[in-house]
């Protein structure tokens, strides 16, 4: 189950890919990417401390963050090894040239089987939220994804969704606004939390081209051990 699954340390680190260039793992849910508020150890120094032992490299090790996941999400993260790395892969997530597919599984049918949302989200950052708009207001951004139903479980649908935008709790919201909440999502308006704090959310696959060896590298991330995810393999 994954109550028991502790938080990502050197010594259980789910590393999905590595090279001398970058670095790609896969996040547990409660892991935070880079260091808040809350003081807790953040994933970005787990790795570091497995590069410098697994390399036995002395002094600080280098490891830029290229983009984040939500705290209670779990999936594929991706961190650069070099600064050079690190300049290329933020130009390919901020021009969009990835190709990143979440897997959710939420508790209502959507009303269609596939189909692309598009909203303005204005983010409110005291309640650390994002609002869905039909219509632009102002602050807002715009947000668009595609989704499709994968498989309908005993008591929740697992749908797949591809990001054409990278917003603010860009999917929490857009699902939401269709009623399509995510387990565990309370933020979001699901009507209870999973018991670790988890919400049924995995970034699953990312296709991005390699930053410096220019291949295109396809990686995908087994969902975290719990039954209702099992139920999706």
């Amino acid at each position: 189950m994954q109550k028991s699954s502790p938080h990502s340390t050197k010594d259980n680190l789910q590393v999905l890919f590595e090279d001398n260039h970058l670095i790609v793992v896969n996040k547990r849910p409660g892991d935070i990417v880079q260091g808040d508020k809350t003081g807790d150890a953040p994933l970005s120094e787990v790795v570091k401390e497995y590069i410098a032992e697994k390399y036995n490299k002395p002094g600080a090790v280098f490891l830029g963050v290229v983009h984040r996941l939500d705290r209670p999400t779990s999936g594929i993260v991706v961190f650069a090894r070099t600064s050079k790395a690190l300049a290329r892969l933020n130009k390919m997530f901020s021009e969009r040239e990835t190709e990143k597919i979440y897997w959710a599984i939420v508790k209502n049918s959507p009303p269609k089987m596939a189909d692309t949302l598009t909203h303005f989200l204005k983010r409110n950052p005291k309640q650390n939220k994002s609002y869905p708009h039909i219509n632009e207001v102002p602050g807002s951004k715009k947000a668009i994804l595609h989704y499709k139903l994968l498989k309908k479980l005993d008591n929740y649908y697992l749908l797949e969704i591809i990001l054409e935008t990278g917003r603010h709790h860009q999917i929490r919201a857009q699902l939401s606004a269709i009623g399509c909440t995510i387990k565990g999502d309370l933020k979001y308006g699901f009507d209870r939390s999973n018991t670790d704090g988890s919400i049924h959310l995995h970034a699953k696959t990312l296709r991005l081209t390699h930053p410096v060896q220019k291949e295109e590298i396809c990686i995908d991330a087994p969902l975290p051990n719990d039954a209702v995810w099992n139920a999706c393999n």
